[in-house]
Parts: C-alpha cells; sequence; structure tokens
C-alpha cells in the first residue's frame, strides 16, 4: 500500500482509498496558471501517518508534473517543505 503505484490518478490528483472505498490519502495540484502546478492540499489519514505516505504524494505530484514539462510550485505547507528540501 506504501508504493506509488496504489496511488489512484484523477487528473490533477493523486490519492489512496481503503478496503472500504474510503478517502485515506490525497493530493492536489491545480494548474493555476500556463504551464505551473500547484500543490495545494495533502491530507493522510492518522491510521496511516508515520510511514512516508506524505512524502510519496508529494513525489508523485511532482513527477506527474515535470512528466507535462510544467513548473511545480506549492501552497500546502507540508509540499513546500519538502520542495525547499529537495
Amino acid at each position: 500500500m506504501n508504493d506509488n503505484k496504489d496511488f489512484i490518478k484523477d487528473g490533477n490528483r493523486f490519492y489512496m482509498t481503503d478496503d472500504s472505498g474510503n478517502m485515506i490519502a490525497e493530493i492536489t495540484f491545480p494548474e493555476t496558471a500556463p504551464g505551473v502546478f500547484t500543490i495545494d492540499h495533502t491530507f493522510v489519514d492518522e491510521s496511516l501517518r508515520g510511514q512516508g505516505i506524505a512524502s510519496k504524494l508529494v513525489q508523485a505530484a511532482v513527477d506527474e508534473i515535470e512528466s507535462r514539462g510544467g513548473a511545480v510550485e506549492a501552497t500546502c505547507s507540508y509540499a513546500v517543505r519538502w520542495l525547499e528540501k529537495r
């Protein structure tokens, strides 16, 4: 469950669900200007915290944005810190 392959891609969003279909992790990155994608939201359910899921979500979003030739920005505080450490 911890691999990027477990994330469901839905446009400018990746997410995970539990066995009951409840969302347990999510990241969104809308295109806020032509070719610029802003990571604006990261959520990880308490049941998954401490497993590196948030980091994997941000990495998946960055990989997707870069594969589209886009620029990455962030307003989500977690993603801002993650990008600064990159």
